[in-house]
This record gives C-alpha cells, structure tokens and sequence, in this order.
C-alpha cells in the first residue's frame, strides 16, 4: 500500500530552519506567515504543512506539485524583464483558505480531500538547470503561498542565482518581518495579492488586514521591487469605498507601484459572483487614477481594456510598452529601464541583458 499524501509530504520535509522561535512549555512558534502558529509536538499549523516532531520545525523540502515557463507576465509583472519568461515552481499548502482560489488543487491540500496533487521530488539545482534550458531570466515561487515553503524558495533561489537569474514571490502577503528579512538576500521581485480592503473580507479568507498593508509597506522598506494585485470580484470587493480605500492606501506607500486590478470569474466554491466585466476594471482604474496610482492595469480580459494594458512613462505620459494580455507587442525601455521621450527613469526590475538591476524610485518626487 502506498504512501498517502500527508505522508508523502512528512516524509519531504527538513528540521530547523531560521524561522521559529522556541516558547516555553516545549512548544515552538513558526515565523513563516502572519498567523506565527504556537505548534506542540505532533501539531501541524493553518497551513497543514509546517509541523513540529520531535521537538523540532519541520517545513516543506526537495519537491515540486507544479512546475511551469510562463511569460513574466503571467505573475502578473509589467515592471521587470518585458516578454522574458519566468519559470514558476510550486509546492503544496496555504494559510489561507479563499473561496475563489483559481490554484486551489495545489493550495488546499490537506485541507480539503478532493484537492492535493502528486509531488515530483526535486532538488534545487535541477529547477535552476531547467530555467537556463529553458531560457528564463527569472525563477518565481508560485501556484501554492510560497510563504509557507520559504525556506526551499531560498535554496531553489540560491541555486537560479548562482546560474546568473533573478527570483521572484507570488504571495498573498500574509507575511512577517521575520520572514521578509529571511527572503530579502534571495529575492528581488515580490508581487502581493491585496485581495480585499475590509477587514470583514479577509475574515472570510482567513487572515487579517492590516497584516498584509504592514507586508507591503515592509516590502518597500526592505527594498522589494513590489507590484500589487486585486481581482475584482462584483459584489464582494467592488464597491466604490472599498476601491478608494484600497488605492489611496497603495498610493499613500507610493504611487510608483504597479496596480493591477484583474477580472474575476466563477471558481472553486465562489460560484455565486458574476463574472468581472470591462467596464467594472476601468471604473475600478479610473478610481486608481483619482488616488493618484501612476501604474494602473486592467488585467485577465485581453484586448477588452483599450489602452489600459499598455505602460506609459508617469512622467511624460509616453507609452513605452504595448502589451495584449501576456503579449508584449512592442518595448521601447532603454534595457535599464529608460523613456525613450524625456529620458526620465520608469520604475521596476529591469535588465541590461546580463545583470538584473533595480531602479529603487519609490518615495520618489513625481516630477510635473
């Protein structure tokens, strides 16, 4: 009889790590996300695959449940290595449980019985090794919360750096200072699902608000290239004073972020919202522009959202790359990251062809 999925899982696992804390009684508290659970020997945590044995962390090693060369795009980045392809990898597990999660066979293992996935075992430089075959410029951590597996991100990262790519997050955000400062020397880009701007709505999710507002200015802080998402669910998180609320805080952090408010349809156990049309994305992005957001991005309906789509200079208003969908149709960056028109410097995680380089501008004057 084989080995069930939970066990499979125990088994790809490792002691220690740099993110727990010992507390007294014996018991150790996990550092990797915002719920920093308080585990006894044989206790999992909210995300099912962090667990303590033995008087010792054990977290997620040495497999991947989905493995993948998307466009950059996809994650969804504008601002680092236009039309490059991103080789994303995932494992299994989240400390959050959405409704409409779209990755849900992945994230919800453990948790839910219809959902897991078999692991491939892996090791570090064999994904690092298929991103140069496959002539990616980045490795991302993906498709499940990357949070809870940082420690195998680092290694996998450690492994791409060493090949001469960049690294990259998809996260929720529901993150620690701790765990931020454990990533920081191994990842430069970090794209953040705000998935909501009320603390009721992420009650739903299973986090809390100002747990992931403190993430993203802790980000920035740290000197993450940061970009933003939010699907758009009618009727859950579309309201006027929610996307106000949302984008003033973004711009209040900076408006230089990239803003991408994207189109939601009917998925997993969410099955009773609409779907996202048009005109609900550019109502929402037109809300962005009023906060005073300088990268607004209508995204999931290719070709549906005019211009929107397309990057223009904050400064001069110069579109300088024309995208459909995940499609860059035309880039007229400088390889660093500079406008064509007047020169100026567009924020993001640029390249020169060979090194990856940041244009650390948040906080900075707009100038006009």
């Amino acid at each position: 009889m084989g080995e069930t999925l939970e066990q499979t899982l125990r088994r790809l696992s490792r002691t220690g790590g740099e993110l727990v804390r010992a507390e007294s009684g014996g018991r150790l508290r996990c550092l990797a996300c915002g719920h920093r659970c308080i585990l006894k020997d044989g206790m999992n945590g909210v995300c099912k695959v962090r667990f303590m044995e033995n008087g010792e962390l054990r977290y997620p090693w040495g497999y991947a449940a989905g493995i993948q060369n998307d466009p950059i795009e996809k994650k969804p980045y504008f601002h680092a290595f236009p039309g490059a392809k991103a080789l994303s990898f995932g494992m299994l597990g989240c400390d959050l449980k959405c409704g409409y999660c779209q990755n849900w066979v992945t994230s919800q293992a453990l948790r839910d019985p219809v959902a897991g996935v078999v692991p491939e075992e892996l090791t570090p430089e064999l994904i690092a090794d298929a991103a140069v075959r496959a002539g990616s410029k980045i490795v991302v951590s993906t498709y499940n919360e990357p949070l809870i597996t940082a420690e195998w991100a680092a290694d996998v990262f450690r492994a791409a750096r060493k090949r001469g790519l960049a690294t990259g997050f998809v996260s929720n955000g529901n993150a620690t200072p701790e765990v931020l400062d454990f990533l920081r020397p191994h990842c430069d880009i970090y794209k953040v699902d705000l998935k909501a701007f009320s603390q009721k709505n992420y009650r739903e999710l299973g986090a809390k608000l100002d747990h992931i507002l403190e993430t993203i200015q802790n980000l920035v802080d740290r000197g993450f290239w940061v970009e933003i998402v939010t699907l758009l669910v009618p009727g859950w998180n579309d309201s006027d004073e929610e996307l106000k609320g949302l984008t003033n805080f973004i711009a209040s952090v900076s408006p230089l972020i990239p803003w991408h408010v994207t189109a939601y349809h009917p998925d997993y156990k969410m099955q009773d919202h609409s779907y996202t049309g048009p005109t609900h994305l550019i109502r929402a992005a037109e809300i962005a522009v009023q906060a005073g957001l300088k990268y607004i991005y209508p995204g999931n309906l290719p070709g549906k959202v005019g211009s929107w789509e397309d990057t223009r200079c904050h400064r001069c208003g110069e579109t300088v790359i024309r995208r459909t969908g995940f499609r860059v149709l035309e880039n007229r960056l400088s390889p660093d990251g500079h406008c064509p028109a007047c020169k100026g410097q567009v924020p993001g995680f640029w390249s020169n062809g060979l090194v990856p380089v940041k244009a650390p501008l948040y906080g900075a004057k707009l100038a006009g």
